[in-house]
């Protein structure tokens, strides 16, 4: 029966050790989370493949994540950070459904090889001692004898555990995947595991010093540019953004970047803040007081640009996006800024990222001042895009999903979100959570959920009407709403309103991804 358990090829340990890894990969917290059984079964099969000295962060990077040749580990800690989350995630799995298991998967911290583990006995545990001083010491030949025997009794109990389960399943030898592995395999190939790996450039225009934003992103002192005048705006407030200081700087008049560029695809963001034009400044006028041209490598991205008229009001921030951007054959990519009518060009910041073939990269914000990589193996921005409302955190969990974290905090009162995008249809995922208490007042078990009633638009189309989340809540705390086939206005936003009807509004985060695409 022993020859049955596994192939020629295997032992019988390697056979028990799939075995458990077939029975974690079945397990709900796996199932749960696609990426990190993903990020397990490629470990354990390096391991079981004899290849464990390869499992390095490196070529976990391009291997499970995709990545290219240009993974740099410095700059790009996604290895790192999934796992963190594989061994939280592996370690309540042994608290809760795969505690009685005899043969446990371990990943120490510090390393990325995968450890399989015979779970001590209740009378190993509790083995007697001598009832005063400490137990002696035995000599070393007696201590490797009792290692080499304890070794063969727990091989034996692995042995007799998981056997017969092996016999069993002998035919099924490969790994068992969750069912929406599937979908994981396809978004690895397409390079969607996690934010796309690469380059990252972001430039202060007119800033004479670097900056680190409230994501931890380090933006560079102003640099690669030719003409214009570096401006430094008295503006107190900007709105719609957690990032204030680096909208009072700007490159302005008629100026061109020339950025070197590796090979590759990239998703361009720039970033205006109008300071200068508007009834709160110094200066006169609004909308139609300063237009601008702005080109990609020759290519017009905007023509005729007007950032008042495209916010809406002075003393915002406004982020346009251009997907599918290359560099030129030198090697660069040549932003030029022309103005019109004879009104200075202007831009507050340049941002360049890896990009997404065929759509934008996805963005999900969370309404907090940090960002946060949820258990599903997702990065959040913190809050941004923003109008109105207050920021309030909560020290009760909410109940009903397994990353209480994502919901600890929330935008309160009557707000708005204006998502920069491109042209398109996209999918749009917000995320509630019903609490007991009213932002600021301590919050009891027993309590009944506050009631907040309130309307939810989207450029003007009604998402949601007088929802109640204490209502939507039921046994859960957490309302997770999902739309589709939404489109951008004309400024190329999303814009979602939240408006009170009894109560306050709330909005713990939200998700906009590009159709047609796995995200």
């Amino acid at each position: 029966m022993i020859e049955m358990a596994a192939a020629p090829s295997e032992t019988v340990e390697i056979a028990s050790q799939r075995a458990e890894l077939e029975s974690v990969l079945r397990s709900q917290e796996f199932v749960r989370a696609p990426r990190l059984a993903h990020l397990l079964s490629y470990l354990c099969e390096k391991l079981f493949a004899g290849e464990a000295h390869q499992i390095k962060e490196y070529s976990i990077a391009l291997e499970a994540f995709n990545r290219g040749d240009r993974f740099d580990q410095d700059s790009d800690s996604i290895v790192r950070v999934e796992a963190n989350r594989l061994r939280k995630r592996l370690a309540e799995y042994y608290a809760g459904e795969g505690s009685s298991h005899p043969l446990q998967i371990t990943i120490p911290v510090g390393q990325y090889v995968p450890r399989f583990e015979v779970r001590r006995t209740e009378i190993q545990e509790t083995a007697p001692e001598k009832m005063s001083g400490e137990p002696p010491v035995a000599p070393k030949h007696q201590r490797a004898w009792r290692w080499m025997i304890g070794g063969g009794i727990a091989a034996v109990v692995v042995a007799a555990v998981w056997i017969p389960y092996v016999v069993k399943n002998h035919k099924e030898r490969r790994p068992v995947e969750p069912s929406d592995m599937t979908a994981v395999h396809s978004e690895v190939s397409d390079g969607q595991f996690g934010p796309p790996g690469g380059e990252e450039i972001r430039l202060l225009a007119g800033a004479t010093r670097s900056l680190v934003d409230h994501a931890g992103k380090l933006w560079s002192a102003d640099t690669r540019f030719t003409g214009g005048t570096a401006v430094r705006s008295a503006a107190q407030h900007v709105g719609r953004t957690l990032e204030g200081g680096f909208y009072r700087t700007s490159r302005q008049g008629q100026f061109q970047y020339n950025i070197p560029l590796k090979a590759g695809l990239y998703e361009l963001r720039l970033h205006f803040a109008e300071t200068v034009y508007g009834p709160d400044t110094t200066g006169a006028g609004g909308e139609g007081s300063r237009l601008m041209t702005v080109k990609a490598n020759g290519q017009t991205l905007l023509s005729h640009f007007d950032v008042v008229g495209d916010t809406g009001e002075s003393g915002a921030a406004d982020v346009k996006i251009f997907a599918g951007l290359q560099p030129a054959k030198d090697g660069e990519l040549h932003l030029e800024f022309v103005g019109e009518e004879g009104k200075p060009a202007m831009v507050s910041a340049i941002e360049i990222l890896p990009g997404v073939k065929g759509h934008i990269r996805p963005i999900r914000v969370l309404a907090r001042q940090s960002p946060y990589y949820s258990n599903d193996s997702h990065w959040w921005s913190p809050d941004n895009f923003f109008e109105g409302g207050q920021l309030a955190s909560y020290a009760q969990e909410a109940s009903g999903t397994d990353d209480p974290e994502l919901y600890e905090t929330e935008r309160w009162g009557n707000f708005s979100y204006a998502i920069p995008v491109t042209p398109g249809h996209y999918s749009v995922v917000l995320h509630f959570a019903a609490r007991r208490s009213k932002p600021g007042e301590p919050a009891s078990e027993s309590a009944d959920r506050v009631s907040n009633v309130f309307n939810v638009f989207c450029n003007g189309r009604t998402l949601l009407e007088n929802f109640s989340l204490a209502r939507e809540a039921d046994k859960s705390d957490v309302v997770i709403k999902r739309f589709a086939g939404l489109e951008p206005n004309a400024q190329g936003k999303l814009l979602f309103s939240f408006v009170p009807v009894v109560g306050h509004a709330t909005l713990s985060g939200l998700e906009v991804l590009a159709e047609g695409k796995e995200q």
